[in-house]
């Protein structure tokens, strides 16, 4: 590893598990690790905690033996949309299956939901977000994204974001839309603790109004 000055390292970092993994071995890592400005993930809480060892975000993907089970059932899990089915056997927990074998996880991506005519003769609908749990960065996502986060579905990158909705007046008075969708903003932004929130949204409270 090449040298990097302590001001371009991220010191004493901790994960639970299910977030970086062994880069040689692909095993879940669960300790200290510290981070360099390259990007690159370490073991220990500094460069001088030995041994030390790479750590990556998504290990490539590992599948069980076909043989290994026998012809498995579908798998239901209950979400807010309704139910997600996965052909896992009677015995195989769907909720261990990160610990056990690690799959390629997507990230959140921008996706808004934009407001239907329906939405509009009711007045107004949900707006779906995520903000990243060590830092300030907020991704408007769609309700699938916000569903699979909620779930804790292993096909994305759920222990690294939190997701919330805020309820989006369209109608009414111009001036009226604009107070409901700040308080409510600043009541969400309070009670999640998500500063800056506003700040993503560029104070801009009668976005899609009518």
């Amino acid at each position: 590893m090449s040298y990097y000055p302590l001001s371009q390292i991220t010191l004493n970092l901790y994960t639970n598990g299910n977030e970086l993994y062994n880069a040689t071995t692909f095993e879940t890592y669960i300790g200290y690790y510290y981070q360099l400005s390259s990007g690159k993930y370490f073991s220990g809480k500094t460069p001088q905690d030995l041994p030390s060892f790479e750590l990556i975000e998504n290990p490539p993907t590992l599948y069980p033996s076909v043989n290994s089970f026998n012809s498995p059932p579908e798998y239901s899990i209950s979400t807010n949309g309704g139910f997600l089915n996965f052909p896992y056997p009677n015995d195989f927990n769907y909720r261990d299956y990160p610990k056990y074998l690690p799959i390629n996880r997507i990230l959140p991506y921008y996706n808004p939901v934009l407001p239907s005519q329906q939405d509009y003769q009711i007045g107004e609908f949900k707006r779906y977000f995520c903000k990243k749990t060590n830092e300030n960065k907020y991704i408007e996502i769609n309700q699938n994204i916000f569903d699979q986060l909620v779930a804790k579905d292993p096909r994305i990158q759920f222990t690294l974001y939190i997701p919330f909705y805020l309820d989006w007046q369209l109608t009414g008075t111009k001036e009226q839309a604009a107070k409901v969708n700040r308080d409510n903003t600043l009541l969400t932004s309070t009670t999640l603790k998500l500063p800056a929130l506003d700040q993503y949204l560029k104070f801009d409270w009668t976005k899609y109004y009518q």
